[in-house]
């Protein structure tokens, strides 16, 4: 007995157990069905990244989890909320050291359709490069991926997550890309309802008030007895986006050198840019206030009174912001219309709700 002690001993010493090993997990990859809503286009997927049930499942956890943050106090969803169409309904944002940004966090609906470009300042290419930067910045969660990563592999149940979503056969795998893979697919999915008041109206189903339709005419420029608002070509069908980088006039400056906020131009080095920023969405537009990169704005009455005086000057405002002169009346109905774009039922989406 004392022998055959020994040598289960020297055994166990010869063929040690990899604690890090997860193949004894299954990774069986599901494709995601997702439903896009007729009113949008089809949504591209990159190769590298399709999106699969475990991906999706993973990215969620990721987006709402405080363990990307510096002290693990903020998350993605601190700056993205649910309620306020994944907005945090903030001029600016504070990262965790209490520092206030410079922008307002952008609304995340129907991100997966932005092809040129994330952020107002179109800094990032894919979603999957996007989700990278605010984990490192200093203003933000304030963290490094080296130390992420290292809180991901010792963790209790993301090892196994990872392992269904990729396919890794071991702890060392996880990586900052994967990360990044997985918070990319689950923005992906985030993607208008198709219910609201305006898409009902264009299918056919219902009718607008006369308020309403009133202001659709003018934001279309459908009908010669109104006048034309100028709001559709750079909030264009279907996405009420044209993914653009466009100066609405918001400052007055000389030269393309006297902006607060360089915007576009920081990244292209195009002095032509500056002052140029993404064209959001106005899906669900009067839950994501304050308005505008720096969110100057509070509510949509202040934006009509902003595009219908013409804006600022500069060198390169966009010709089509110029005198509107709308009156009260008609000013009231354009917003009406814009209340039509909202989708409570894209915001109470169970796939996008916190998952703990």
């Amino acid at each position: 007995m004392l022998l055959l002690a020994l040598v289960l001993q020297t055994g166990c010493k010869d063929d040690p157990v990899d604690a890090g090993d997860l193949t004894h997990i299954e990774y069986a990859p599901v494709a995601y069905n997702l439903t896009v809503p007729e009113e949008l286009p089809p949504l591209e997927q990159p190769d590298y990244n399709k999106l699969t049930v475990d991906g999706i499942n993973l990215g969620r956890k990721l987006f709402y989890d405080p363990i990307l943050s510096g002290d693990s106090t903020m998350s993605c969803a601190s700056c993205h909320m649910a309620s306020g169409s994944f907005t945090d309904n903030l001029a600016v944002s504070e990262g965790i050291d209490g520092i206030a940004g410079k922008r307002s966090a952008m609304s995340l609906l129907n991100v997966g359709f932005y092809y040129d470009g994330l952020f107002w300042d179109g800094r990032s290419a894919t979603l999957e490069g996007q989700a990278l930067l605010p984990v490192e910045d200093p203003v933000e969660l304030h963290a490094t991926w080296p130390e992420v990563v290292d809180r991901l592999r010792s963790h209790p149940t993301y090892p196994e997550d990872f392992r269904k979503a990729f396919g890794i056969k071991n702890k060392s795998e996880i990586s900052r890309d994967y990360a990044a893979f997985a918070m990319a697919q689950f923005e992906r999915i985030m993607i208008s309802s198709g219910n609201s008041k305006f898409d009902r109206f264009l299918r056919g189903e219902i009718f607008l008030d006369d308020d309403e339709y009133n202001g659709y005419l003018m934001f279309f420029d459908d009908s010669p007895d109104l006048p034309d608002a100028e709001c559709a070509h750079c909030h264009a069908l279907p996405l009420f986006t044209t993914n653009e980088y466009l100066n609405n006039g918001l400052d007055n400056s000389a030269d393309f050198e006297g902006f607060s906020d360089m915007g576009r131009g920081e990244v292209t080095g195009d002095m032509t840019d500056n002052g140029r920023f993404r064209v959001p969405t106005l899906r669900n537009i009067a839950f994501s206030a304050p308005y505008m990169h720096d969110g100057r704005f509070e509510t949509l009455e202040e934006v009509v009174d902003h595009y219908n005086s013409g804006g600022k000057q500069s060198p390169n405002k966009d010709p089509l912001i110029y005198p509107i002169n709308l009156s009260p009346k008609q000013k009231r109905d354009l917003v009406s219309f814009l209340h039509t774009l909202t989708d409570t039922a894209f915001m109470q989406n169970e796939a996008l709700i916190n998952p703990f």
